[in-house]
């Protein structure tokens, strides 16, 4: 049933990134037990984060985390992934909150009334809590592809296109959790066709 006075935080991590999924997360805040420090996800350190990340999870009245597949964000771009990913974080809170508020300028075609707010995540708790748990989900998911391919440095970067990432990537090629739809990886494949073709 929808609580007329709740709201629902939500916000992405991962769309910068060239290799793994984007992550969404959607909180609804329990006014009643306040959590101190919540801030853009980016203004805060590592350490940070992981702390609140407990808290928020302990002291929500609901959370979600969802994600968008690299696969998905190839066939469709990535927008529409983050869109999917935030659609599929709302839909799978145990409870239903009468608005939804979202970082940035779009919003996912929901069943709530929704209101897309600019730098939200700096703004709104509850887009902060879920920019919190959506960063947190996809930091460690980067840590577990970093396992997998080491020599990319996923540990490091997270997937951005640092120096070090296209080094690599000129290096060693794309893995199957790269975004081959993105210009530094569809440019890294065609400099590998070609050199099968000299």
């Amino acid at each position: 049933m929808k609580n007329t006075l709740l709201v629902c935080g939500v916000d992405e991590a991962g769309r910068g990134p060239l290799a793994g999924a984007v992550f969404a997360a959607a909180v609804i805040l329990d006014p009643t037990r306040p959590i101190d420090g919540l801030d853009d996800s980016k203004q805060l350190s590592a350490r940070r984060r992981e702390a609140l990340e407990i808290l928020i999870r302990q002291r929500a009245l609901a959370w979600a985390v969802a994600q968008a597949s690299v696969a998905e964000i190839d066939a469709i771009n990535i927008l529409q992934a983050t869109l999917l990913a935030m659609k599929r974080a709302v839909e799978a809170l145990q409870t239903v909150p009468a608005e939804v508020l979202v970082d940035g300028l779009h919003c996912p075609k929901i069943l709530i009334p929704a209101r897309a707010i600019v730098k939200g995540d700096a703004l709104e708790p509850a887009i902060s809590a879920a920019s919190i748990l959506a960063k947190t989900a996809r930091d460690r998911d980067l840590l577990r592809l970093h396992e997998i391919y080491p020599e990319y440095g996923f540990d490091r970067h997270k997937g951005y296109p640092t120096h070090d990432h296209l080094a690599a990537l000129a290096r060693h090629g794309a893995t199957a959790e790269h975004r081959k739809s993105y210009a530094p990886v569809r440019r890294c494949m065609l400099a590998a066709q070609c050199e099968l073709l000299t």
